[in-house]
């Protein structure tokens, strides 16, 4: 079962836009030094479908070369097509991930349960490797194609041994212990991170979420002690990830969550992002750093 705390880690990139290769491994690390399980790296957060192919296959070789383990990546892989799709996750397979988390092809709209099986079944059968372990991606809101409990449920009657959870990114609590309680032994992992508590108390396997770039050591604080009794530390935790959670959605959530790190960090080539998003102005960016300081941290 895959669970724990992951970050969607985000990816820098220069000014010239060429992707900071040394500098996205050592933010994989710290964020493993800060308390996460595993990076969840190349999803939304990451620009992932900004990147080439080639360049997100360097961007996961980038990490394992900087001491980052292959059980501790879960890459997300898909693109809108079933080759380059089967390119990556061949590639993520035989660097040896913890998974792949696969996104549902995104550009048509209004696409039937039928397609997306046989979408997700031409990927599997094309990988054709026993070792790949599928963790499915809804995230409506952006995608616009939602994952129903039903095609889950062919998927998994058809490929029990390779599909072994879901990233939850629409918001909705219910819609995620529906599928704790329908698919039981399915990790379902959170894609906001104040619904980690709620969702571990359901059963859920942990979060992959975007304010683990900031906030890696109060979203472990939580994992480590939500059975505990120690109820204080986690009412703590739990508020100092909403502060900065809210803060990330000052602005449009991706360039100030690299507005963010940039300041933790240390390092401005975190304020650059690829086309077509662009980055916060001077006065967005000096505000959320005034902001940061207010919380009680700057740079790290």
């Amino acid at each position: 079962m895959i669970q724990g705390v992951f970050s969607a880690a985000t990816t820098p990139v220069g000014t010239d836009g060429q992707v900071r290769l040394e500098l996205f491994a050592e933010h994989c690390r710290a964020l493993l030094d800060e308390g996460c399980h595993g990076i969840a790296l190349l999803g939304t957060t990451g620009e992932a479908n900004s990147y080439s192919v080639s360049e997100r296959k360097a961007l996961l070789e980038a990490a394992k070369g900087f001491g980052v383990a292959g059980n501790q990546l879960l890459p997300g892989t898909s693109t809108c097509n079933v080759p380059e799709t089967i390119e990556l996750t061949s590639h993520a397979v035989d660097n040896g991930v913890l998974g792949c988390v696969l996104l549902p092809p995104f550009y048509y709209k209004g696409i039937s349960d039928d397609g997306l099986f046989r979408f997700y079944s031409d990927v599997i059968k094309g990988v054709a490797d026993s070792r790949l372990k599928v963790v499915l991606y809804h995230i409506p809101q952006v995608t616009q194609v939602p994952l129903s409990h039903n095609l889950i449920d062919r998927l998994l009657n058809a490929f029990p041994d390779t599909v072994v959870g879901i990233k939850d990114s629409a918001g909705d609590i219910e819609n995620m212990k529906a599928m704790i309680q329908r698919f039981p032994g399915f990790s379902v992992l959170a894609g906001a991170d104040p619904l980690l508590l709620p969702l571990l108390q359901a059963g859920g396997a942990g979060c992959i979420t975007a304010t683990s770039n900031l906030r890696a050591d109060s979203l472990r604080q939580i994992w480590d002690h939500w059975q505990s009794g120690d109820a204080e530390i986690v009412t703590k935790a739990q508020d100092r990830i909403n502060d900065w959670r809210t803060l990330t959605n000052a602005y449009v959530q991706l360039p100030t969550v690299k507005t963010m790190v940039a300041r933790r960090r240390g390092n401005n080539d975190w304020l650059n992002l690829r086309a077509p998003l662009v980055p916060l102005s001077d006065a967005e960016r000096d505000n959320v750093w005034a902001q940061m300081t207010q919380l009680g941290e700057g740079q790290a």
